[in-house]
């Protein structure tokens, strides 16, 4: 259910924010996971409502945990201007600190699509209280993913097979090179949008994240 959370407080003041919790929520029977994502580039149309990251949110939603989705800087209703990089990740860093108190002792998880997914995937690397990486198209050629190089955190990939931004054969290339525990879905005939099968997002994260952890123990490519 859509949660009536609609905004917390950036860096640069108001970031505009959905907040999903699974049905059933109890404050006995917390959240599975607490989950952070990051929208595509802005200046591209990338915003929280991006198709592919909505699925994303109730795929996760589905499987018992709690999900923000948030407008970086100078998106909708956030206040700020973009920033390329910088003051994205610093607003990514306050949403991990809004779910951790929100949620306290209950895993915090984070990712994101396409420019986000670096945002997410960076911040949740460096970041000591992250536990799990998810990353959905992720740029590898246009960014510095170094930070998810070298981490040991369990990571978890969607991938279109026809990404046109981040070809699959890049994508494969750069997860062979990172550490265990780790997993790649590719969906067949996507592109980087999922234009058309972004239903397929969600469904690729009930399939690599509903029994974890027992399936990070495993790893592999679906």
């Amino acid at each position: 259910m859509a949660d009536i959370v609609r905004e917390i407080r950036g860096p640069e003041g108001v970031l505009e924010v959905l907040l999903d919790e699974p049905a059933g929520l109890r404050a006995d029977a917390p959240p599975r996971a607490a989950v952070v994502l990051g929208h595509p580039h802005p200046l591209y149309g990338g915003t929280m409502h991006t198709k592919g990251l909505y699925q994303a949110a109730k795929g996760l939603s589905r499987i018992g945990c709690a999900v923000l989705r948030f407008n970086f800087r100078g998106v909708g209703r956030s206040d700020g201007t973009f920033d390329n990089g910088p003051g994205e990740m610093a607003d990514f860093r306050a949403a991990l600190t809004f779910m951790t108190a929100r949620y306290p002792g209950v895993p915090l998880w984070a990712g994101g699509f396409s420019f986000g997914a670096w945002v997410g995937l960076v911040a949740g690397a460096e970041d000591e209280r992250v536990s799990v990486l998810i990353g959905i198209a992720p740029p590898i050629e246009k960014y510095d993913f170094t930070a998810l190089r070298e981490s040991r955190k369990p990571k978890f990939f969607i991938q279109g097979e026809l990404d046109e931004i981040c070809p699959t054969k890049v994508l494969r290339q750069f997860y062979g090179q990172l550490h265990e525990p780790k997993e790649l879905a590719i969906i067949d005939g996507a592109n980087h949008l999922f234009d058309g099968q972004a239903s397929e997002v969600g469904d690729a994260i009930e399939e690599l994240l509903s029994d974890y952890p027992e399936r990070a123990e495993v790893g592999g490519e679906a």
